[in-house]
């Protein structure tokens, strides 16, 4: 009873005063703080003792500091300068004291903070080093530059040795690449067949995979920093090169200009703070950026800024890039790598994932921190609009659909709220809804992270994988574009793949080459079975249940031709 009521008052007070997590952070589960605060490779940083903390032993220091970067850098950062967390700097959190810290860290909070101890997820001998541990200056892990990368550049096949035309009867166009999450892994499945072609070792929890402009090679990004090469014209569709580009990284992508296909690769990092362009064909490090800077709105320096979504322009020769912490998105020139030419563009903080308009010329992205979407003209190479809209959007890439009223749209669901905001993306011949959310939908509940459909479909896919209510996370939401006004249908998707006990979360639905069909990850825990289930989209009846052990927590799914053509 003590415990509970210290607890109460703990919350209260935070929620008033000061919140670990941020007000504004979503309620997810210790699944979804997992797939937000990846575990990451950073464990050569080396102990710092700061006047005023409590002691802490070299072993409870090591111990801390692979919890921190398991669970909690991803949302606070590596240097706990803040993002979608607040921050946790000793300036503060010694303020607060052990006890404290430790009430907080073993219940959790409403805003968002999980429970890390009562729900198993730390021992208590765990939180107590916590507490403690985010007393003392955060460790500053080391640089990674031309050196290291070099160090880790392996090529399992060279260039010259590899197929000069595709080597197997594969519909490489309906391939999907599947991320095994926890076992650091992506799963190669023949979207005609639904057979599993092969199982790649990659690094932990791949985040993306991006198809090279022809087609002929699959990017994968893990956590850790690690990318892979995989030719998919070998007779079975194999790794040939790798690279670790940093220490912690979210994104990849593959220059698409015309002249320039497959002829480069940039990954960002999340540690270092900083982007690398490679040779598209062997994954050789080129070009390594900085993006330390100032923030866009305090105009401080910030010494964290991370380098999240990466989209290749259809304009120029350019990767558009945005840097997370300062707000800014970045049109990098790869026309002459050697002398290379950066626009920077203020957005706002913090920017996260987003997209292409339908007609591929403005990308639209989440400024998530700060509710805003951003739009970016990449053949002005300037900001269109920030548009207001709901809390902590999350598009993944966003939908792209015309709209009977106001023409060609694109949405973005939400990890704060269960609304879907509408946006009119054309400036020419529907102006006057240019830029604006033009309907604002209700769906089950916040916690989305994905939204899709196809331009041969009429329906609307919306998951919410991270809310706390599992007949929410369980299943998905579908929406008739021809009649947006009238109540979602909601789809069991995962009662329908029958996986017995476990999480069974619901991500990601992703189309298959035709847009006749839906593919869902049931991602459950490590230990317990997973699923794809795969549904048809005109009669929105279950279709298919791939189950396969091998098959560990199966979340992002990227279909090989929509990925490449960026249909979505």
């Amino acid at each position: 009873m003590l415990k509970q009521k210290l607890f109460l008052a703990s919350t209260c007070l935070l929620m008033s005063s000061w919140t670990i997590a941020g007000s504004d952070h979503p309620k997810i589960s210790k699944e979804g703080m997992m797939y937000e605060g990846a575990p990451s490779s950073i464990q050569s940083a080396k102990q710092v003792i700061t006047p005023g903390a409590p002691s802490l032993s070299q072993r409870e220091f090591e111990r801390g500091k692979k919890i921190f970067f398991e669970r909690c850098a991803g949302c606070h950062g590596v240097l706990r300068k803040g993002a979608t967390g607040k921050p946790l700097t000793p300036d503060i959190t010694q303020k607060r004291g052990t006890e404290y810290l430790k009430v907080f860290i073993n219940y959790g909070s409403p805003a968002g903070m999980p429970n890390w101890g009562t729900s198993g997820e730390l021992t208590q001998e765990e939180v107590d080093i916590m507490a403690r541990y985010i007393q003392h200056d955060p460790p500053v892990p080391p640089e990674w530059g031309m050196e290291e990368m070099k160090a880790t550049w392996r090529t399992y096949v060279p260039v010259e040795k590899r197929p000069t035309k595709k080597m197997n009867h594969y519909n490489l166009e309906n391939l999907f690449v599947v991320t095994l999450r926890d076992t650091g892994q992506v799963a190669l499945i023949d979207g005609d067949s639904k057979k599993i072609i092969n199982i790649i070792k990659t690094g932990y929890a791949v985040h993306i995979s991006r198809p090279s402009s022809s087609g002929r090679y699959i990017f994968t990004i893990g956590r850790d920093a690690k990318i892979d090469l995989i030719d998919l014209w070998m007779e079975t569709p194999s790794k040939v090169a790798e690279i670790k580009v940093g220490l912690e990284a979210r994104s990849v992508e593959t220059s698409k200009f015309k002249g320039y296909e497959d002829k480069y690769a940039i990954a960002g990092s999340y540690w270092p703070p900083q982007y690398v362009i490679m040779d598209g064909d062997s994954l050789e490090p080129l070009k390594i950026v900085s993006t330390r800077g100032m923030t866009v709105d305090t105009q401080e320096y910030h010494p964290e800024p991370r380098v999240a979504a990466i989209v290749a322009s259809h304009e120029k020769p350019e990767f558009i890039v945005n840097v997370k912490e300062t707000g800014k998105i970045l049109l990098v020139n790869y026309s002459d790598v050697e002398n290379l030419k950066v626009t920077s563009i203020d957005a706002a903080r913090f920017l996260h994932d987003g997209g292409w308009d339908s007609t591929q010329r403005y990308f639209l992205t989440a400024a998530n921190k700060s509710n805003k979407i951003a739009v970016i003209d990449s053949r002005e190479g300037k900001l269109a609009s920030l548009i207001e809209v709901g809390k902590i959007p999350h598009p993944g890439r966003g939908a792209n659909f015309v709209d009977k009223q106001y023409g060609p749209v694109w949405a973005t669901s939400h990890l704060g709220d269960n609304t879907i905001a509408v946006i009119g993306t054309d400036p020419k011949n529907h102006q006057q809804y240019a830029w604006q959310v033009v309907r604002t939908l209700k769906a089950q509940g916040g916690g989305s992270l994905f939204i899709k459909t196809h331009p041969k479909s009429k329906n609307l896919w919306v998951d919410t994988p991270l809310n706390p209510v599992k007949t929410i996370s369980q299943s998905v939401a579908v929406f008739d574009l021809n009649h947006l006004n009238q109540k979602y249908q909601v789809l069991p998707i995962a009662q329908w793949a029958d996986l017995g006990e476990g999480p069974k979360r619901v991500v990601q639905p992703e189309y298959n080459k035709y847009g006749d069909e839906v593919w869902f990850s049931v991602w459950n825990g490590k230990t317990q079975q997973s699923a794809l289930v795969v549904v048809d989209d005109k009669t929105r009846q279950l279709k298919a249940v791939i189950k396969d052990k091998k098959l560990i927590t199966p979340t992002g799914k990227f279909n090989m031709y929509n990925t490449m053509h960026d249909i979505y």
